[in-house]
């Protein structure tokens, strides 16, 4: 494990440099043109669905909502660690502060959604990989919640962790590097978090 936490973090600092040195670079260009080829109406409402839940309020709401329910079921320390996901964003916006990297723009790529925060990392993505990454653990290890919940919520937690770098992408919201740069922090977060979690308290 630590050999690919590693890897990750490696994989992170490269990306990062590249960036700094090449701000918008070919890679970036051809994969936008490549996704955003075969946009159509059904798929912008779809793409900009997937990304909704990184955008405030409704990121709040559906952190605050799932502590809640962890919380309303008896499950207090999994509510506080649902809410400790939250701490992804601004992990985020350091990074995006130091690295200060300009969005894509409408003179080369397609922007479906406008933003004003920088753009690397994706912080939609770190998010949901945090987030949506928790939550399936969780219904990995509760086995006191019915499977009739754990695995309808386990596959659509995946789903979004999956989409949504293409969604981010689609949208002309961010260019591939920064999606992937998002995922691998993600992972990151998601393991130290998840260690915690897991971790047995001192008798």
């Amino acid at each position: 494990m630590l050999l690919v936490l590693g890897s990750l973090a490696m994989g992170f600092l490269v990306l990062t440099v590249f960036v700094l040195l090449f701000p918008s670079s070919f890679i970036d260009r051809e994969f936008s043109e490549e996704v955003q080829e075969h946009s159509n109406p059904f798929l912008d409402t779809v793409m900009k669905g997937v990304s909704i839940f990184g955008y405030m309020p409704y990121s709040a709401i559906i952190v605050l909502g799932t502590g809640l329910l962890f919380l309303l079921f008896k499950h207090k320390k999994e509510a506080l660690f649902v809410v400790l996901t939250a701490l992804s964003s601004l992990v985020s916006l350091g990074i995006k502060i130091l690295v200060n990297r300009p969005r894509p723009t409408d003179n080369i790529v397609r922007i479906l959604v406008k933003t004003t925060e920088k753009s690397f990392p994706s912080g939609h993505v770190l998010f949901y990989v945090v987030f949506f990454g928790f939550l399936t653990l969780l219904m990995y290890e509760i086995k006191s919640i019915p499977k009739l919940v754990r695995y309808p919520v386990s596959a659509v937690s995946l789903l979004m962790i999956f989409t949504v770098p293409y969604s981010r992408v689609y949208l002309g919201a961010h260019w591939f590097t920064d999606v992937i740069a998002g995922f691998f922090l993600g992972l990151i977060c998601l393991y130290g978090l998840s260690v915690w979690y897991l971790k047995k308290p001192v008798q």
